[in-house]
């Protein structure tokens, strides 16, 4: 056991139990709404501090923290599978606590091979544990079709110096420095020489003020155009969104939204129309395209359609008043979708779920890996949906080829929760990472427009119906991030740098 000034007291059970579940249940104060990024790196501290003067539950104690933080970051899990979708109580409670207890599965094993290197403890939390966390947190993020959502490095976007890594190596980067601050400043209490501790103090200093010189770079350009958008925000109820009754008084309710504004672009949130494109009539299509070019506006709309051959449909974004060409309107389909949302994993043995859920729609095909933006105005508009946001090496090669993005979303399926105000962290991630405006055009919240910087400019309130108006400036260029073309580059270094650490620990032992 480490020697530490207060180990024996931290032992016991009767405070070393109650200090690692309060430290997991206080990790969504850092993210959204919240904002407290320098709150995370404090409680990763704790709980290897905690670790340290009981090594023998270092695995258990990992997994406990883990679970604990991710079932209270995505407590509103139960709200879409018992208060929208009508799952039975008994059952939504387990399968809400299913994912955390898979996504409580990586920190575990981080801190179980951490234990298969023999450098000594400072070492290892200095520099193994971030590389380790950072790679189990890229896994996560591509295992079983991905989920990013909760990622430690979001807790420091945008306002954490430690925010200025994202247009360097994007959210994995952010990752690393973000642990490696919570180890380090545990290793402030833990390190018994005068060197390990100044080691870390600088370290600390350093990278936060790097940091913050970087959130002062500018790797991306304006390209000298700019635009007036309007984001509409229908507030409609996801009990009410696909009944047919509420079709007309929907469309009515877009229809007054799009005439409030004069915008060059107006954007409305994902299947903001819930009907079928091709099963509209031209007449109702062609009041909203008209209605929209009356105002001198360039209208998108979150509208399903049929695949092409027509046996299947996608969650699509729409240019309506694009030319008619011959493969019809250009579109945006999401490629990145939603596993139980938008489509049954393994239907054989999960479909029967689905009897005892409203879930429409739950059979979306994929839109296509590569892209190209929607023409907008004078904008060059690379669009995402729903939590495609989240998944910042899916969207670097679309930015690339625009001046600005945008994310269409239906919040609706999480009540009053802080997921819209998690999931808007993540476009801020993204407007970081590629140096470009991030426009977010929602049906409930958060809608809103995010500088180049990751910084809100202006939002509406959530639950509200409502045009979000305001100015944007088109970009060019790309970031170091964007040049790398993903995490996969800084993946394979850390993957080897701790290959080498590991085989050059072995060889001295």
């Amino acid at each position: 056991m480490y020697e530490f000034k207060y180990g024996a007291v931290l032992a016991k059970p009767w405070l070393y139990w109650p200090l690692l579940f309060l430290s997991a249940a206080l990790v969504p104060f850092a993210y959204a709404p919240y904002y407290h990024f320098w709150l995370l790196p404090v409680l990763l501290a704790i709980l290897l501090i905690l670790q340290s003067v009981r090594p023998q539950w270092r695995v258990r104690s990992a997994y406990l923290w883990a679970f604990t933080a991710y079932t209270v970051l995505l407590y509103w899990i139960d709200i879409a599978l018992h208060d929208v979708a009508g799952l039975p109580q008994i059952m939504a409670w387990p399968l809400t606590l299913l994912l955390p207890a898979y996504l409580a599965v990586y920190p575990a094993l981080v801190f179980w091979l951490l234990g298969k290197f023999r450098n000594s403890r400072s070492v290892r939390h200095a520099l193994i544990l971030p590389l380790l966390w950072a790679l189990a947190e890229f896994v996560r993020e591509r295992a079983l079709t991905g989920f990013g959502w909760g990622i430690w490095g979001y807790s420091q976007i945008a306002d954490s110096p430690l925010a200025g890594f994202a247009p360097l190596g994007g959210i994995f980067l952010v990752t690393v420095f973000t642990v490696a601050t919570g180890s380090w400043l545990a290793e402030l209490l833990l390190a018994k020489s005068i060197k390990a501790k100044t080691g870390c103090s600088i370290s600390v200093l350093s990278v936060w003020l790097l940091g913050a010189v970087l959130l002062h770079c500018q790797f991306t350009q304006p390209d000298g155009t700019h635009a007036s958008v309007a984001l509409a925000q229908g507030n409609i109820p996801q009990s009410f969104k696909w009944d047919e009754r509420s079709l007309q008084p929907t469309l009515r309710r877009y229809l007054d939204l799009i005439n409030s504004t004069h915008a060059n672009i107006v954007i409305l949130p994902e299947t903001a129309i819930p009907v079928m494109r091709q099963d509209m009539s031209p007449k109702q299509l062609a009041v909203f395209t008209q209605l929209a070019r009356n105002n001198g506006s360039a209208l998108a709309v979150g509208i399903p359609q049929y695949t092409a051959d027509g046996s299947g449909y996608l969650n699509s974004v729409v240019n309506f008043t694009a030319p008619l060409s011959v493969s019809g309107l250009p579109y945006y389909a999401k490629n990145h979708l939603v596993p139980f949302g938008e489509y049954i994993p393994l239907p054989f043995l999960l479909g029967w779920l689905y009897r005892w859920m409203d879930m429409p729609l739950a059979g979306f095909s994929r839109g296509g890996a590569v892209q190209a933006p929607l023409k907008l105005a004078n904008q060059r508009v690379a669009f995402n949906i729903c939590y495609e946001d989240g998944f910042g090496d899916e969207i670097i090669n679309s930015a690339s080829q625009a001046s600005m993005l945008a994310n269409v979303s239906n919040m609706a399926w999480y009540g009053h929760s802080h997921a819209m105000e998690q999931h808007m962290q993540q476009s801020q991630a993204r407007a970081l990472e590629t140096g470009r405006y991030m426009v977010r055009a929602t049906n409930t919240g958060m809608t809103a427009i995010i500088n180049p910087k990751g910084q809100i400019v202006a939002h509406l309130k959530p639950d509200t119906a409502g045009v979000l108006e305001g100015k944007i400036y088109g970009y060019r260029g790309i970031t170091p991030y964007m040049w790398l073309g993903s995490s996969w580059p800084l993946a394979i270094i850390s993957l080897i740098l701790l290959l080498i650490i590991y085989v050059f620990s072995r060889y001295r032992c």
